[in-house]
């Protein structure tokens, strides 16, 4: 039985993926970061594991219990992030810390700490990174910039791993159901204060918090594409899956830069002088 472990099952996307490989006959690690969460998934019969994708500790525990159990690693899903929202000047140096914390130091973080098991199975890296990556918003240049860098580490380790035989696939996400998106709200709105510049214009901050959501794809059938694309021969190096997945990337790369700029002004108030 082909094994998986999966960052950041507690919901949305993370969930569906254990659940849908879990049912192509993967043995799951679905991982989680609060208690409540891994009891959630252990009642549903996971092997389910508490994880900080952050703590070096836990990484090698995790490590040790994987090799102890089946000696290898089929498929990595480096799915575990958030999205933060609102000004970047709002947020500062510790919210753009905090952001690549999670959302990029920690897919290199467990990708490392699981290397060997996955050399040994000749495994599969999965990093779920974003649209978002490649056609950057306002109000959300923190998560942009860490799914741009998600891109890059992709591709970097992509040629650092064939050698090992190890693959490497980025999938980028368009719109997708989950609760990404109230708690990309809950976050800006911890930021959104009448003191901010841009306190003017945060019904656009909210406004960008829940572009997400915005006709999304069931986070099932997304999962299930990202299934289809694992099982595929030779393996994509990546994949797009979700309502916006192409047509924003398109956008992006046809649009001359000036346009652009000026049609997203134009989309979220800053067309105009505070």
């Amino acid at each position: 039985m082909p094994v998986a472990l999966i960052t950041g099952c507690s919901s949305g996307i993370g969930r569906a993926l254990a659940d849908t490989f879990r049912d192509a006959g993967f043995s799951v690690w679905a991982t989680a970061r609060r208690g409540e969460d891994v009891d959630l998934l252990l009642a549903a019969g996971f092997r389910a594991w508490k994880l900080d994708v952050n703590d070096a500790q836990s990484l090698a525990l995790l490590a040790e219990a994987l090799e102890a159990e089946h000696g290898g690693l089929d498929v990595l899903i480096n799915n575990a992030g958030y999205g933060a929202m609102g000004p970047l000047l709002d947020g500062g140096v510790e919210a753009m810390r905090q952001q690549f914390e999670t959302n990029v130091f920690a897919v290199v973080g467990v990708t490392r700490a699981l290397f060997p098991l996955l050399r040994r199975s000749r495994g599969l890296v999965v990093n779920i990174g974003s649209v978002s990556g490649v056609l950057v918003t306002p109000f959300a240049g923190a998560y942009c910039a860490s799914k741009a860098a998600v891109h890059a580490l992709s591709d970097a380790l992509r040629l650092e791993l064939a050698p090992f035989g190890v693959r490497v696939m980025e999938v980028q996400p368009g719109a997708i159901q989950s609760s990404f998106a109230s708690n990309a709200g809950h976050r800006a709105e911890q930021l959104l204060t009448p003191e901010s510049p841009w306190w003017p214009l945060r019904e656009n901050i909210r406004a960008r918090a829940r572009a997400s959501q915005d006709r999304p794809t069931p986070a099932s059938a997304f999962a299930a594409g990202v299934l289809r694309a694992v099982r595929q021969s030779p393996t994509p190096g990546l994949v797009r899956l979700g309502n916006g997945s192409r047509a924003l990337p398109l956008l992006a790369s046809w649009l001359p830069s000036g346009l652009l700029q000026k049609v997203l002004k134009k989309k979220f108030g800053l067309d105009r002088q505070l």
